[in-house]
């Protein structure tokens, strides 16, 4: 039984993804049963020194990535954006590794692109197609650590005046960042009852600290982080810088909402130039096939067609610099 080219194409498409979701499923899985074995060895040294008297260091049971002693890890840790694709699962809070994240951009890449040049015919637009797919696991990942960056803003001035609110009880500092993390918004929560298990488990409270500005990319967080550390050192009344701190964050919340106003027509305006194209190359195909499918069989409609879809990226990419504001 022959299939139409069209099914053929969303099989491939389907089966290659399937195919990649599984194979980085089962990576996970070898990775948390390897990271167990990693875990008790590197436990084991430092027991060992404890039950003989001496004291161990936070070092020793911290470390950054370094990349797997197997080929995707070190793959994976030889690329040029592995820093970057670390640090975005880190924000956007996914359990994946960055040899994971690589497998499932290939799988995605080969299954977009396969279907794409089944259907189509055209290498150009297949390639086109898979660097898209390549590039869909990031976009996930920088949406969900967006989304996640706006509520931790969104809850920061409200877990700041928890924190003001336990010092002028007279609370310590390290008290009040457990309180935070047992009893402020989720979000902000997390990252102080991360940044406060840390220095209780030996690590520095400053370094403590600055790995809590590594993970939330932030220009409040880093403020905070400065204005604790400045007044570790020179001393001054924390509880007021820290109110300030709040009401200036509230201020700039009420001038986004503000520019969002201002530029909701050219928001608009985006999306309406965006899609124009789509809605009218579809109607124009059901109303016109014969017509329409010129721009997929002659050389210079396929020129035309690539030609289309990389100007239109570049203008959604550009309306959306254009109206994106920093505050």
């Amino acid at each position: 039984m022959d299939f139409p080219i069209e099914v053929t194409a969303i099989l491939v498409f389907t089966a290659a993804v399937f195919a990649t979701l599984s194979v980085a499923l089962l990576w996970e899985v070898f990775r948390d049963w390897t990271k167990r074995r990693q875990v008790a060895k590197r436990i084991e040294p430092v027991l060992a020194r404890v039950e003989a008297g001496e004291q161990g260091k936070a070092d020793d049971l911290v470390r950054q990535f370094q990349g797997d002693d197997t080929f995707l890890g070190d793959l994976a840790a030889s690329l040029p954006g592995v820093n970057r694709s670390r640090k975005l699962l880190q924000e956007a809070r996914v359990e994946w590794r960055p040899e994971s994240l690589l497998l499932i951009s290939m799988g995605l890449a080969f299954g977009l692109g396969a279907a794409t040049l089944l259907a189509s015919g055209i290498l150009l637009l297949a390639v086109i197609f898979a660097v898209l797919g390549a590039a869909l696991p990031y976009l996930y990942l920088r949406r969900k650590a967006t989304v996640r960056l706006r509520l931790f803003e969104e809850e920061f001035p409200e877990s700041i005046d928890l924190l003001t609110r336990a010092i002028r009880a007279g609370h310590p500092l390290t008290s009040g960042i457990q309180m935070v993390g047992d009893e402020g918004p989720p979000t902000v929560a997390g990252e102080f009852r991360q940044t406060f298990e840390e220095q209780r488990f030996g690590l520095p409270f400053n370094d403590a600290l600055l790995g809590m500005v590594d993970r939330v990319d932030l220009v409040d967080v880093r403020i905070f982080a400065i204005a604790v550390l400045i007044q570790r050192e020179v001393g001054g009344n924390l509880a007021e810088i820290l109110d300030n701190l709040a009401e200036t964050i509230r201020g700039r919340f009420y001038i986004r909402r503000q520019l969002r106003v201002y530029t909701a027509q050219g928001r608009m305006s985006g999306y309406a130039l965006a899609a124009l194209p789509i809605v009218v190359g579809v109607i124009t195909f059901f109303l016109q096939p014969d017509y329409f499918g010129l721009l997929f069989t002659t050389a210079m409609g396929q020129a035309l067609v690539v030609t289309a879809v990389l100007l239109q990226l570049i203008g959604v990419f550009w309306i959306r610099k254009i109206i994106n504001i920093e505050i």
